[in-house]
């Protein structure tokens, strides 16, 4: 059936004058397509009509083509709502069981209203988390995207002092798995141009329209309209590069100077601090009345202050080490 109905779309194109054009992969590579998980397929069977009586947010749209999730925004809304009914489901369970043991504890109104407010919380919470899981991936898409675009615009200004075609530069950049996210878009780029055969100025244009890098949008931009005024597009790809290496350097100095503050905070708030407080307390404690109540504190601040404040600027630490 599947044959006869793609014969039966050629014999259509052809009767109307369009022309069949050959598409080239590389060599061993099979044509694939998004396929949908089985939650994802249990979530759309079951929420389908609903989902598609209300219109389809574009901005959820715009975050999921950003953030490369091949989904489309009917189908993941309805993935948010079957997985925010599970964890309604799972939490109300949770519910029961915590009323059952609190009752038996005499403290049946609190498992009363543990049992209304988990699972309401669960559905709302889950819903809102998934919403807004897109927009996150494509934001963390942008940081990475701005990061990479120094080196990879040395390459497309060496690239382009070759005087290579400006449509295999994309497609080159997009063969260069070191630019992460740089060369997904110009792989996307290169996609629209030789699968779906669209010119290389309206794929770069369509290119700019769904990156999430603000940075990588203008350069875009600045190719299009570079191209369209006749101008030179080698001066502009080094000049682009020139640009982004400076800007690379400045946030390079700027994040070391932020690092720098942190690591003289993390020696006031983290250790000394924290040693001066314990000091006082246990002079408080041994001086004055109160000492089991001091005692507790001074537990406190070694069990739970201490380590949870190292975590913490270990973490804003490695997050700044992992931008650079």
């Amino acid at each position: 059936m599947a044959t006869v109905s793609a014969r039966a779309a050629l014999d259509a194109e052809a009767a109307a004058g369009v022309t069949a054009r050959t598409v080239r992969v590389k060599r061993g590579a099979q044509p694939t397509h998004s396929t949908l998980t089985p939650l994802q397929q249990w979530a759309w069977r079951t929420f389908k009509a609903r989902v598609t009586a209300a219109p389809v947010d574009p901005v959820l749209e715009e975050n999921l083509l950003k953030a490369h999730m091949r989904i489309r925004a009917d189908e993941y809304i309805a993935y948010c709502l079957g997985v925010s009914l599970i964890a309604t489901i799972g939490l109300a369970v949770v519910g029961v069981v915590l009323l059952v043991v609190l009752a038996l504890n005499g403290a049946a109104l609190i498992g009363a209203g543990l049992v209304v407010v988990m699972p309401v919380l669960g559905y709302f919470g889950t819903n809102i988390v998934l919403r807004g899981a897109p927009g996150s991936k494509a934001k963390s898409r942008g940081k990475e995207i701005d990061r990479r675009i120094s080196p990879a615009m040395s390459f497309v200004s060496a690239m382009a002092s070759a005087d290579v075609n400006i449509d295999q530069i994309f497609k080159e950049l997009g063969r260069q798995p070191i630019y992460g996210a740089v060369a997904d878009e110009a792989a996307w780029i290169t996609r629209d141009t030789e699968l779906l055969g669209v010119d290389i100025l309206t794929a770069i244009k369509d290119g700019a329209g769904r990156t999430p890098s603000k940075r990588f949008q203008d350069f875009l931009q600045g190719v299009v309209t570079t191209a369209t005024s006749g101008g030179q597009l080698k001066p502009y790809f080094l000049a682009k590069a020139e640009q982004y290496e400076r800007e690379n350097k400045l946030d390079q100095l700027k994040r070391v100077e932020t690092m720098g503050l942190l690591a003289e905070t993390f020696v006031t708030v983290v250790v000394a601090f924290p040693l001066f407080l314990v000091i006082i307390i246990a002079i408080f404690a041994i001086i004055g009345g109160g000492g089991a109540l001091m005692i507790e504190v001074l537990w406190g601040i070694v069990a739970a202050m201490i380590p949870l404040s190292q975590f913490a600027f270990i973490f804003v630490m490695y997050s700044l080490a992992q931008e650079a």
